[in-house]
């Protein structure tokens, strides 16, 4: 504080003092370390991983679509020489893609440690290839269809249909192949507490040897005899303090908690530090002391799990809002680009410096981000840091900028953060780190804070269309921006995203909290 006292004596104004003030805080707020040996273990799982659910339902996809194709095109060139074509034709193509989906799915053949092995995801893919085609004949054969034209199309269309399994198979087996190689294909998973229940819990987990998840360590916060420092072979990694930086630097997929549920308070304590990081949280049922109705639990081989959390907007979810994503941001550069032109000359004209104001941001788990905006601050007062957030009438702000903050205009630019994947179209706007108001870090301003940032930041949100817009000057508006925030999270759809982007030019209008 000796800079500080400095600075008062000085002659520092009320403002520059409370300026100085947040700034010392910010210097002096805790950052947790990993222990040398979480950061070694950390440092092999920074890549991120490919959830084995996308593999498995891509290959579905392509499954029902090429095998769909392939009944069409042989009916075409070889059943239409003999017989008019009908929609019953077309019917019994896809029933019988349907089903060969089914089957291979009944057989196991679309988990990743089959696809893998060419030979075992050959034969189960032809059986359940076959299995669909006997289903079908004896259909046919029942409704009195079958004949010989009938079996030539059969035995064309199945023939054709073995050399897609063999060359599909093949290709996907190189690929799982590689992706498990280099630790990509798997879910993540950290055990959460020590002693024998652990211990119990990582024998059951390996015991299922078709499981895609690889327990990257234990956490735990006692150091006693109760909690040794390796168990089941893995070694413990830190705290539970330490598991929140382990989580997001090793790209975490699961948290497991083995702490029995008996110490309810002990678990309870732990679900309210780690509900808001971006990972599916599971208390372990392993041990016969739990009893819930069977339709409760969930299964990881013969665990069974009592589901807490679950990330929000994963797997095919998450396809979908970037594939959302890329195709409205393109649109919208297109139809905007006459506006981002003619407000890049006006930035130029009315002042010296760059048009575009590049900030860094905190985006999804944290992570830093850095965020495009047209520049609407003079140049030599611009604050990258964001601790000097604009206010009303500031003097720092051109004049330009002054329309294209209250307009929104200077956003635009994010949509090519959008395209670059840093952002998402709708989502929490994005906050600079370390934050505050009346000297309070917003994350101690609101608990569930943090919980923001379980899903990636977006140029427009729930919260923005609803009046929580500008600046946040009163730990109240910080507080319904965040229960907003929440409330998109948890209610995530497409439907969703579309309404607040269908929303967001009407809202615009009123300007009242935008300087």
């Amino acid at each position: 504080m000796k800079t500080l006292a400095k600075d008062i004596g000085n002659g520092f104004s009320r403002e520059e003092m409370k300026k100085a003030v947040a700034k010392e805080k910010i210097s002096k707020e805790r950052v947790v370390e990993l222990n040398e040996l979480a950061n070694q273990v950390a440092e092999q799982f920074t890549a991120k991983s490919i959830s084995p659910f996308l593999i498995s339902g891509a290959l579905r996809s392509v499954d029902f679509i090429v095998l769909s194709y392939i009944a069409i095109i042989t009916s075409i060139f070889h059943l239409a020489p003999l017989v008019e074509i009908s929609n019953t034709h077309i019917i019994i193509a896809f029933l019988s893609a349907i089903l060969t989906g089914g089957f291979i799915q009944g057989l196991d053949g679309y988990l990743p440690t089959t696809l893998r092995h060419f030979g075992n995801v050959f034969f189960k893919s032809l059986a359940a290839y076959t299995m669909a085609f006997i289903v079908m004949i004896m259909v046919m054969f029942l409704f009195q269809s079958l004949n010989g034209k009938m079996v030539y199309w059969f035995g064309m269309w199945f023939g054709y249909g073995l050399i897609y399994i063999g060359i599909s198979r093949a290709i996907m087996g190189a690929i799982v192949t590689k992706l498990m190689n280099d630790g990509r294909l798997e879910r993540r998973a950290i055990i959460i507490g020590g002693g024998q229940s652990a211990s119990d819990l990582i024998h059951s987990m390996e015991a299922n040897i078709t499981s895609d998840i690889r327990i990257c360590g234990i956490f735990d916060d006692r150091t006693d005899d109760r909690s040794p420092d390796i168990v089941a072979g893995y070694p413990k990694l830190g705290n539970i303090a330490e598991l929140v930086e382990f989580t997001r630097k090793a790209r975490i997929n699961m948290l497991i908690v083995s702490i029995p549920l008996n110490a309810e308070k002990r678990v309870l304590q732990l679900l309210k530090r780690l509900w808001m990081l971006p990972v599916d949280i599971r208390l372990s049922a392993h041990t016969n002391k739990l009893f819930f109705r069977q339709r409760s639990y969930s299964y990881e081989g013969a665990v069974p799990m009592v589901d807490v959390f679950e990330k929000p907007i994963a797997d095919w979810d998450s396809v979908m809002k970037r594939t959302f994503d890329i195709f409205f941001a393109s649109l919208a550069i297109i139809a905007l680009s006459p506006i981002m032109l003619i407000t890049a000359i006006a930035v130029k004209l009315d002042s010296k410096g760059p048009i575009i104001f590049k900030q860094k941001r905190e985006g999804f788990n944290n992570e830093e981000i850095e965020i495009f905006k047209f520049r609407s601050l003079y140049t030599d007062q611009g604050d990258k840091s964001g601790v000097d957030v604009v206010t009303k009438d500031d003097n720092r702000v051109t004049k330009v900028g002054k329309f294209i903050r209250k307009s929104s205009i200077d956003e635009l630019p994010q949509l090519f953060n959008v395209l670059l994947g840093s952002l998402s179209l709708v989502g929490p706007r994005p906050h600079v780190a370390n934050a505050q108001t009346d000297n309070k870090l917003w994350t101690e301003v609101v608990d569930s804070y943090i919980a923001r940032h379980k899903v990636k930041p977006g140029v427009t949100g729930w919260a923005q269309i609803n009046g929580w817009r500008g600046e946040v000057d009163k730990e109240d508006k910080l507080k319904g921006r965040v229960e907003h925030d929440l409330y998109y999270i948890e209610n995530w759809s497409l439907l969703f995203d579309l309404y607040i982007l269908a929303v967001t030019p009407l809202k615009l209008v009123n300007t009242e909290n935008a300087y």
